[in-house]
């Protein structure tokens, strides 16, 4: 799995940091205490970021979450049988 944030190029620095925390589910105080500021400033940081707009997307690679099996298409074979049978 990959993400991605688009839009990163409006963002500053700082900004960016904040983003990638809190998307990864860092709560303000987490954030905070690791890059060395306060959780008040985490806020602001992330509500700038959210008013300059940016997106995540989540790249999958294959079948990760296991929706597209060959298993739905013998799903289909059992609903559907053959017009022989």
């Amino acid at each position: 799995m990959q993400v991605e944030i688009r839009g990163v190029e409006k963002l500053s620095f700082r900004e960016r940091q904040v983003v990638a925390l809190k998307e990864m589910g860092l709560s303000n105080q987490q954030v905070a205490k690791r890059i060395g500021v306060t959780p008040s400033t985490v806020a602001t940081l992330y509500n700038r970021a959210r008013k300059k707009g940016y997106q995540v997307v989540i790249i999958l690679s294959g079948d990760p979450l296991a929706l597209f099996t060959e298993e739905d298409d013998d799903d289909d074979d059992e609903e559907n049988p053959p017009a022989d049978a």
